[in-house]
């Protein structure tokens, strides 16, 4: 199945794209006009509320365009005409767009009392925090010129090594001999391969795999090293301490808050390491090695059919509430999940929210496996979310990052449990336990992992400039290392796999929020195991409050207090609990 995007608009050809960008255009000019100059100290509350839903209502004229875009582009990386429309259609935005950034700009140089007096104001009570959260910018923003020259030159920078990263990796094909066959494969191909049941498979995917990115080696630690040097660029101008902190504020988090989420998990590394080597007995293989980690411990390999996967998530959403089910057939009923493998479609996964006035859509790479049905719940649970929030408008539909994972891994964890107790013989639900502790993994303490390669590199390229490609190895060899201890053996291999990941590119720092929400999504399902009917409602609302509150706020709305040190701590409960259960199962299927 391919989205249908018409929602959006029919075609790259189409006549209201250029209607749409010259009424964005005079719109914007016509704000410019009407507001510059307007918004300082002595401004009325009334007029900063008119300028707002002005504001949004071009934001999200825009948004729609940026939408349709990048959404095209996503499915097709390989179609000329369609990247050339991508960048057209970024370019045009960022022209309209050079008209609005006064607007926040000159917000944030009001005094704070005077700032206090407007947002506090009862007519602004459905943009307080937003006009509040912007303000947590203000000594880190630039004069107004010098903001429009790193918007405009954002095309040519980190933009465009993001545009370079996934046309790179969308056209590369790696090869491999199965069986004395040659095949050619897409990046998503081979790496579902990792999860073969057979060794020597999985040895030669790891091997292609390593070649594949070896081929684009120079290129891709130039583009590494350009969005590392911007980033650089981009902190020492604003006055960033550290390369984290813009995504600590974006994500309304403190940094003391990250910083224990993330020692609590490098402390709990032992239970990654105690799964493996239970693997390892499982599967029978003495010397674990890093492409063993995905190998199934069924030998049958089960195969879902989408329709399957589509049944199974319905079926589990429908028991949390009716409403998760009612929004959740919506996606499915209009065709707006992507899930065929295709030449040139971006890897991977993700939910868009796209704009209120249309809804989101959902890109998966579905090939069959038990974690494709995860996969799926996954998005749809963001896609739940986006959908529940559109109703808070263009700037504040979107929550942080830390919360936007709430949905996603709480819907995760529904199918996981409908799966496990609908399953009666042991050997499944040993499966099915270390296939959930495996998802486990890669959300917390593989997010971690990569956040702290993230700090060292970005660290280094501050203070010993550009990195050799060897480096990143090295680096990349040593956060996995501590992640696994003895428990798995790191092949040379492996050491260049920081090549293919795409959040490093696209959002720096951005991996330690599904940590963040995985941990946060322990405790939510802690809190509906003790009240379901009071909980779900709460849940809802929660979802559908978007931005309107910080993330500290929301959660605390369901009896969670994040600033808590032990919450971290009592968060990894689940985790260590499960993988006991897995050790207690293994050991009567022994006797």
């Amino acid at each position: 199945m391919e989205w249908n995007l018409k929602d959006l608009y029919t075609g790259t050809g189409s006549k209201q794209i250029k209607i749409d960008f010259a009424k964005l255009e005079k719109s914007a000019i016509k704000f410019n006009q009407k507001y510059r100059k307007k918004i300082n100290d002595n401004v009325s509350p009334k007029l900063i509320l008119k300028a707002i839903k002005e504001l949004e209502k071009i934001y999200e004229g825009l948004g729609k365009l940026s939408s349709y875009s990048s959404l095209l582009f996503a499915t097709d990386t390989n179609n000329e005409k369609i990247s050339k429309f991508y960048q057209a259609t970024s370019e045009k935005i960022s022209s309209v767009r050079k008209n609005l950034i006064f607007f926040f700009l000159d917000w944030n140089k009001i005094k704070d009392k005077n700032a206090k007096r407007i947002y506090s104001s009862p007519i602004l009570k459905d943009y307080s925090h937003l006009l509040k959260s912007e303000r947590k910018y203000k000594e880190f923003v630039l004069s107004e010129p010098e903001e429009r020259i790193l918007d405009q030159k954002s095309l040519t920078s980190s933009k465009a090594f993001n545009r370079l990263f996934d046309e790179t990796l969308n056209n590369m094909y790696f090869d491999i001999r199965i069986n004395k066959k040659k095949k050619t494969l897409t990046e998503t191909q081979i790496l579902a391969l990792l999860y073969d049941t057979k060794r020597p498979v999985r040895f030669k995917a790891a091997q292609s795999l390593t070649e594949g990115l070896q081929s684009e080696r120079k290129l891709l630690t130039f583009i590494f090293n350009q969005i590392l040097s911007d980033s650089k660029i981009l902190n020492d101008i604003r006055g960033y301490k550290k390369p984290i902190q813009s995504r600590n504020l974006s994500n309304e988090i403190s940094d003391k808050t990250v910083g224990a989420l993330m020692a609590t998990c490098n402390k709990y590394n032992f239970i990654v390491q105690r799964y493996y080597k239970l693997k390892s007995k499982i599967l029978k293989i003495k010397d674990f090695k890093d492409y063993d980690r995905y190998a199934p411990l069924s030998q049958s390999s089960k195969k879902y059919s989408f329709n399957d996967a589509e049944k199974i998530v319905l079926k589990s959403f429908d028991e949390f509430s009716p409403k998760f089910g009612k929004i959740a057939r919506l996606f499915f009923k209009n065709n707006w999940i992507d899930y065929s493998l295709r030449n040139g479609k971006r890897s991977g996964a993700f939910s868009h929210p796209c704009v209120p006035s249309v809804h989101p859509y959902v890109l998966i790479n579905f090939t069959g496996k038990i974690r494709d049905v995860m996969t799926l719940a996954h998005e749809l649970g963001h896609g739940i979310h986006q959908y529940l929030s559109r109703k808070n408008g263009y700037f504040q539909q979107n929550t942080p990052l830390t919360t936007a994972e709430t949905a996603s891994v709480f819907a995760e964890m529904l199918v996981f449990n409908k799966l496990l107790s609908e399953e009666k013989k042991k050997e499944e639900k040993l499966y099915i336990i270390c296939s959930k502790l495996e998802d486990i993994f890669a959300t917390v303490f593989r997010q971690i992992v990569m956040t702290n390669f993230e700090l060292e590199i970005h660290e280094k390229r501050k203070n010993s400039g550009e990195l050799l490609s060897a480096e990143f190895d090295l680096i990349w060899t040593k956060v996995n290392k501590k992640m696994f201890g003895n428990s798995i053996k790191i092949t040379n291999l492996y050491r260049c796999w920081w090549m293919y990941i795409p959040h490093f590119i696209h959002s720096p720092f951005y991996c330690y929020s599904y940590a963040f929400g995985e941990l946060l999504v322990h405790g939510l399902f802690a809190k509906y195991d003790e009240g379901r009917t009071n909980f779900v409602n709460k849940y809802i609302s929660l979802l559908s409050s978007g931005s309107t509150e910080s993330p500290e706020s929301l959660v605390k709305k369901v009896g969670i207090d994040i600033s808590k040190d032990d919450f971290w701590e009592s968060s990894m409960y689940l985790m260590r609990n499960l993988l006991k259960e897995a050790e207690n199962l293994f050991s009567k299927k022994m006797v």
